[in-house]
């Protein structure tokens, strides 16, 4: 076996597993403009709250770090992105929230000073590569923070607005585990209508993620549904990858043939996550600064396994493995008209059986048991079986190619 060198490679301008630096962020245009009115409107002194949705893999942490970050230098308002991943509990967001304000990175020294300042007692001292927080002080505190979360935002914002700060942007992301908590959407909405009515403090609440948390926030409290504007993100155009890829490894001096970029792109199918793993596979196996076909296809082979490892786990990644479920998976991922994998996400038993064969039609409710125990698909009492994300009809899009290249 052939031990690939990477003395000399220098550092990957790809972040798989993590949110795009905000030089790399392109397009999303219509979203911005509409998050870019709710931030002046803060500017100017009032409270808006956007809820950032779209499916898994397309962006929304991206997103919402650039938009932090264009905040901060249009606007003058000063925030934090806070992820919100093993929160249970009103006491776990505090906790993260004001983690995340300790920890920011803010341009403008003095305001940084200002905030350190105000967590001053949960700061255990200076390290060399940063701050160490002083976790039992905070937590000994935590349920007077909780209760008066309100009130300790509008005394730092208080002390920020003297250094010209106009507003403060609260980004909740990665809300999985504490929506399904039915406190989490009265937090949210007594946070907003309390802020309102006795704080006036001008912030910028946004949330992130898929639409089924926003509704589990709406089944728990009904009154939050008139909370939220909504910006959905879609999959990136073929135009915007195509600057995206472009754009990254002209970052370090690599040039991309058109015929490898057309094949990145339609391998990606516009998933900025996925964008990212194929760039990163694709940097490691090109050893020169060209990228070529043969470059492209070996990094999109390596892409598809990386996609397994980090998205499905192996009971999945195993049901794959059987040549009969393969083969239907197969095909009700891919358009018969395109040879593109399936972009709608919902199919009807009906038209699945015509596409299968007299064998897989016996193997067919089989099949179909396997997928749902696994929560590969859902089903409906009107016949129709829909993905449960569409990273998984790319997946199989992807070790189809890896196939083909066999």
């Amino acid at each position: 076996m052939k031990i690939m060198e990477f003395e000399g490679k220098g550092i990957s301008p790809f972040y798989p597993g993590h949110p795009v630096p905000v030089e790399l962020f392109v397009g999303r245009q219509e979203e911005i403009n509409r998050i870019d009115r709710a931030a002046y409107q803060v500017s100017s002194g009032k409270q808006q709250s956007i809820f950032i949705t779209g499916e898994y893999g397309i962006g929304k942490s991206s997103i919402a770090k650039y938009i932090r970050a264009y905040c901060e230098d249009k606007y003058d308002l000063i925030g934090i992105h806070s992820f919100l991943g093993n929160s249970q509990s009103i006491e776990d967001i505090t906790e993260r929230t004001m983690t995340s304000f300790i920890e920011a990175k803010i341009i403008n020294q003095n305001r940084m000073e200002i905030i350190r300042n105000s967590f001053s007692k949960y700061v255990h001292r200076a390290e060399l590569f940063g701050l160490q927080i002083n976790t039992e002080a905070l937590k000994t505190d935590l349920p007077d923070l909780s209760k008066g979360f309100l009130s300790f935002l509008k005394n730092l914002y208080e002390r920020l607005a003297k250094e010209k700060v106009k507003g403060l942007v609260l980004i909740f992301d990665e809300i999985n585990g504490v929506s399904k908590n039915p406190e989490f959407a009265h937090f949210i909405k007594n946070f907003v209508d309390d802020n309102a009515i006795n704080y006036e403090i001008p912030i910028l609440l946004i949330l992130c993620g898929v639409r089924e948390r926003l509704g589990d926030m709406i089944k728990n409290h009904q009154p939050v549904e008139r909370i939220f504007q909504i910006a959905e993100l879609s999959p990136l155009s073929k135009q915007e990858m195509e600057i995206f890829f472009t754009r990254s490894f002209q970052k370090i001096d690599v040039h991309v043939n058109d015929d490898a970029l057309e094949f990145m792109c339609r391998y990606s199918a516009g998933f900025p996550k996925i964008m990212h793993i194929i760039g990163e596979e694709i940097y490691w196996v090109n050893n020169d600064d060209i990228i070529q076909v043969e470059d492209a296809m070996s990094g999109i082979l390596l892409a598809a396994e990386e996609v397994g490892r980090r998205f499905f786990d192996n009971q999945v990644i195993s049901a794959l493995k059987s040549k009969d479920y393969k083969s239907i998976l197969k095909k009700i991922t891919t358009d018969s008209e395109t040879g593109f994998f399936r972009l709608d996400l919902t199919l009807s038993k009906t038209a699945i059986l015509a596409m299968l064969s007299e064998s897989e039609k016996r193997k067919f409710d089989n099949f179909i048991q396997k997928m749902k125990n696994l929560k590969v698909l859902s089903s409906s009492h009107r016949g129709e079986y829909t993905f449960s994300s569409r990273l998984f009809p790319l997946y199989v899009y992807l070790t189809s190619a890896n196939e083909g290249k066999k």
